[in-house]
């Protein structure tokens, strides 16, 4: 049985709560993929809109690796960013609140309400090392308990870039009858050789960090921020493109004294460096490690065939969106998914800011989702 758990200040969190305040909704036990067992899987949430009486007008939007609940709003209490997708869901919005129900769930694993490293183990103490291995799957497999506890037997939309892609494809193949939309931006139906190379040094950064103590770090007073920011700087070179890094920064000194020698720096490795310590400020290295790793797991062909065999089964009608600057998620994967899912449409989009263009680029991706998801001014049901 589920049970809705305390949200602190809001309330109980129930879906006619405040719209954007941080809900939290028990799913009961869960057994993981590859063996490991959660004894009760708790998931945060927010919302915006209102579920219609037949709840089909319900929108899932699916997060980055480092994103959350927080799509749209200021930053405030429990919320150390603004949101990552502002001007995209409201009134008259793409993602029409006069219209759909929308909601963001923080993933399982992750480290802003959902069940994850820092949550209590049976014990009381944090899970932290001990924590299990999660796939995409078990991801969404938690989504889907979490829709059942809503009362929502079928998504009218499932959108998501990224990780969040991947978990869009999952959504299509696992639940092709629970998902009558679906929107996967700058993904892959499959972690590449590639992709896991990059992930490979930024778990090697944060588990070497003498602070990470195997994944025990909570309580001691030391945290592993130092391999968590060379963790973030090696992911944020893959996010962004060489035109618009070498557009934006170029040779360009970042003080007074020259680069090319002892005590300067590069205006680029500043701005690195700033990335490194903003994410070190507000995510857990426990989570970016897991999270990493269940990226590393996505494969919709495990166990079923093949990739193509997967994306096949989808009935879903789905658009496939590709940054032609991309070079983490390049356009060949996401032609790939629209080619193998029945009626997929592709639209590259043209940005200079690579793979992060489908968080930077609103305005043409909020007019893909407005097309998309209301094809003839009705959402789809």
């Amino acid at each position: 049985m589920s049970v809705i758990v305390e949200a602190g200040p809001a309330g109980p969190g129930r879906i006619e709560d405040p719209p954007g305040d941080r809900r939290y909704l028990s799913v009961g036990p869960v057994d993981l993929e590859t063996g490991g067992h959660l004894p009760d899987v708790v998931v945060a949430y927010e919302s915006w809109g209102t579920l219609d009486a037949e709840r089909s007008n319900a929108i899932l939007i699916e997060h980055a690796l480092t994103g959350d609940t927080h799509v749209v709003g200021p930053m405030g209490p429990g919320h150390p960013s603004p949101g990552w997708w502002e001007g995209l869901i409201g009134p008259g919005r793409p993602l029409d609140t006069d219209r759909f129900f929308v909601v963001a769930t923080n993933v399982l694993g992750g480290c802003r309400g959902t069940t994850g490293p820092a949550s209590a183990h049976p014990d009381g103490r944090p899970w932290g090392g001990r924590f299990p291995y999660v796939t995409t799957r078990d991801q969404v497999a938690v989504e889907a308990l979490f829709a059942d506890a809503l009362g929502i037997d079928r998504w009218a939309g499932v959108v998501g870039g990224s990780m969040g892609g991947m978990r869009v494809l999952e959504w299509a193949v696992a639940f092709p009858e629970r998902v009558a939309a679906a929107v996967a931006l700058a993904s892959t139906a499959y972690a590449t050789a590639d992709q896991i190379a990059w992930c490979h040094p930024q778990i090697v950064a944060i588990e070497s960090d003498p602070d990470f103590q195997g994944g025990d770090y909570y309580g001691t007073g030391r945290a592993p921020e130092t391999g968590l920011g060379i963790a973030r700087r090696i992911a944020h070179i893959t996010y962004r493109s060489d035109e618009e890094l070498s557009g934006r920064f170029g040779r360009d000194a970042q003080t007074q004294l020259s680069p090319v020698g002892e005590g300067g720096q590069f205006a680029v490795e500043s701005y690195l460096d700033h990335h490194a310590g903003k994410l070190a400020g507000r995510f857990d290295a426990n989570s970016y490690v897991v999270l990493t790793r269940s990226m590393n797991s996505h494969d919709v062909g495990r166990g079923r065939g093949s990739v193509a065999a997967a994306l096949a089964t989808v009935t879903a009608r789905t658009l496939v969106v590709a940054i032609d600057s991309d070079r983490l998620y390049p356009v060949r994967l996401s032609r790939e998914i629209a080619e193998a899912v029945p009626g997929a449409r592709l639209a590259v989009l043209r940005s200079p800011h690579g793979h992060d263009g489908f968080l930077l680029e609103t305005a043409l991706v909020g007019d893909l989702l407005r097309e998309h998801l209301l094809p003839s001014g009705r959402p789809i049901g």
